[in-house]
């Protein structure tokens, strides 16, 4: 049966080119290989889901914040102000220039 969308194939699998060991303990890899088997994955897929499911989930929650209702509304009404930028958010915005003029 035609694919609604098209006969395009599915895109190809980055290539895997690199390697990552680790030393672990015996119960650790008991522990990773039974969890393997109860989703049906090698030890090795198992291991790069589950660290990249983790790796995806830390860089998340260090780039999201989360306001209280107090604070939600403090940031709102300083977005909303026409204040004149304090001397330390110029000083701030300095060094923000400099650091991108210099590649950082």
């Amino acid at each position: 049966m035609p694919s609604t969308f098209g006969d395009a194939p599915p895109p190809a699998p980055a290539k895997r080119s690199e390697r990552l060991e680790a030393r672990i303990t015996e119960e650790q890899k008991q522990l990773f290989a039974r969890a393997a088997a109860l989703t049906g994955s090698s030890v090795s897929e198992f291991v790069v889901r589950s660290v990249q499911a983790a790796a995806q989930q830390t860089l998340h929650d260090h780039q999201t914040m989360t306001l209280g209702a107090r604070d939600a509304s403090a940031f709102v009404t300083a977005l909303l102000s026409d204040a004149e930028p304090n001397e330390a958010l110029r000083a701030a915005a300095r060094r923000y220039r400099t650091a991108r003029a210099d590649g950082e």
